[in-house]
């Protein structure tokens, strides 16, 4: 064994959090930006508390010409710690992949911490390798994508500041801000700041009331609920509001979906049943109770009806608009006469 893959600045296990002494190598491997980025900052902020003149240096994968780590990890003539960033090593040319194959495998270069950061891919495989075998510290920066993922962020997000949320606000939470997990961190900073005590719904709608009454998840639940005139009313409302016809369509569809799913699951335990279906806990309680008064013939023709709505709101139709009243009006109909 080498002596660079034996030696550690700190003698830490790899995949160790962050803390004031920071291993020759660090890894953050994952999609996920908000955690990819947190750790890199956590990894920066411990270098700079050992040596406040820690330079950085960052290289990307895209325009790198070969040879240049080797020549920024080289001392310097005034001495001082570096740190050589390497980003999206997934799209690496095979320069960069070489030259850190060579970096990884060759003599300790004292006062250098490499920090590399890989979303995953095939491409950079053998770095990820090398990185581990040589004892590189890994951090994890897995997808957020379902919305149990988002649930189990926000959650987190208030436990790392020692505050609580109650399940209800984290629900209304990730169904007003959607999607984008950086604006979702920062929902959460701003309750964080502004608030404090328990987090509760009435505390998400006073901050993000005008997005949870317009959302696709509203109009989608009044018109599971069979609720015709409410369903219509939010989703004029959100239309009016901005929002695109595509997204309403797709929550139709997602929550169409957990009802088949929890349908076909059987009874059991919400939190045993979850694991299995990719689910929260919450939303498969939320169906089971939006379960009552359908029945399979009647989930069918749902499911077709937001396929048709699907097609048309993409392209396929002339109105996106009436294409989502119509899919909204078959699935309340096709509720209430159960």
């Amino acid at each position: 064994m080498s002596e660079r893959r034996s030696s550690a600045r700190d003698g830490s296990e790899p995949g160790s959090p962050p803390d004031c002494a920071v291993p020759p190598f660090v890894l953050v491997s994952g999609p996920e930006e908000v955690l990819a980025q947190r750790a890199l900052a956590a990894t920066l902020e411990a270098l700079r508390s050992l040596d406040p003149d820690t330079e950085v240096i960052r290289l990307a994968a895209a325009g790198y010409e070969r040879g240049s780590l080797s020549h920024h990890a080289s001392p310097s003539l005034f001495g001082g710690a570096k740190a050589i960033v390497v980003q999206d090593v997934e799209e690496a040319p095979d320069d960069l992949v070489t030259d850190l194959l060579a970096y990884l495998g060759g003599p300790l270069e004292e006062d250098s911490t490499l920090v590399v950061l890989l979303k995953g891919g095939n491409r950079g495989r053998k770095v990820l390798d090398a990185m581990k075998k040589a004892g590189a510290r890994v951090l994890e920066a897995p997808a957020i994508k379902s919305d149990r993922d988002k649930s189990d962020f926000v959650s987190g997000e208030f436990r790392r500041h020692a505050r609580r949320i109650s399940p209800g606000a984290v629900r209304a939470l990730v169904q007003a801000i959607g999607k984008d997990v950086s604006e979702l961190a920062s929902a959460c900073a701003q309750l964080i700041a502004d608030t404090d005590g328990t987090v509760d719904e009435g505390v998400v709608e006073t901050y993000h009331g005008g997005r949870v009454e317009a959302s696709g998840f509203r109009v989608a639940d009044a018109a599971i609920a069979g609720n015709t005139a409410e369903a219509l009313r939010l989703l004029r409302h959100a239309i009016a509001g901005g929002v695109d016809p595509v997204p309403i369509v797709a929550v139709l569809a997602s929550q169409l979906r957990a009802l088949v799913k929890v349908c076909g699951a059987g009874r059991g335990p919400s939190a045993q049943l979850a694991k299995s279906l990719g689910m929260a806990p919450w939303q498969v309680d939320r169906a089971r109770r939006s379960l009552h008064g359908w029945d399979d013939d009647g989930l069918g023709v749902c499911i077709q009806a937001v396929a048709a709505a699907d097609f048309d709101v993409k392209g396929g139709g002339r109105d996106p608009v009436y294409a989502v009243e119509r899919a909204i009006l078959t699935i309340a109909q096709a509720r209430a006469v159960r």
